[in-house]
């Protein structure tokens, strides 16, 4: 069912061979560089600058040129910035053979959220999987997906000592869903 609902979906198709990685988690994923109180400064650093080779998925399911900030349409009721998906993106334009392909970079990340929120049968999860399925109908691959969450689970004891747990959860529950059983999940990790 879902992969017939990413089909009827009108959206722009990627390149057919384009490397597609998903950006989830929160607020840090979700860009809040440069950003103080309810302003974003627009100063935007050589590494996040746009590049034809980046394309986003937009909120409305359409390929752009990937500019910060990424997830301003997805993360709509805060203020967004600077995140690590350009920087990661352009990283991996400069890794040798992948240099040729174009990459499509696939925003969810929703600042303040749990992992719990991020569960199979939630809204964060269902979106993730529909924006995920819709950006590789067009014929990219899905490469990996970028992870960077965590700091709302460590305010209660509780939700710390299930984060493991729960990770390993989400990541299972996404390989089955996007059918891809050997999903790259690149989780990052706070010091």
């Amino acid at each position: 069912m879902l992969l017939s609902a990413a089909s009827s979906v009108g959206a722009a198709a990627a390149a057919p061979n384009s490397d597609i990685f998903i950006l989830a988690g929160q607020s840090n994923m979700g860009g809040r560089g440069g950003v103080n109180g309810s302003r974003w400064d627009h100063f935007i650093p050589r590494e996040c600058r746009p590049s034809p080779s980046i394309l986003r998925l937009s909120a409305g399911l359409r390929w752009e040129v990937a500019r910060e900030p990424l997830h301003a349409d997805i993360d709509a009721v805060k203020i967004c910035g600077v995140g690590p998906g350009m920087p990661f993106a352009h990283a991996v334009l400069t890794d040798g053979a992948a240099a040729r392909r174009p990459i499509g970079l696939v925003p969810c990340a929703v600042g303040g959220t749990k992992i719990s929120e991020w569960a199979w049968g939630t809204h964060l999860y269902s979106n993730l999987v529909r924006r995920a399925l819709v950006a590789a109908d067009g014929g990219g691959r899905l490469a990996a997906m970028l992870w960077y969450q965590g700091e709302s689970d460590t305010v209660l004891e509780a939700d710390a000592r299930a984060y493991g747990g729960r990770m390993k959860r989400l990541v299972s529950d996404l390989r089955r869903d996007l059918q891809d059983p050997n999903l790259i999940v690149i989780q990052v990790r706070g010091s």
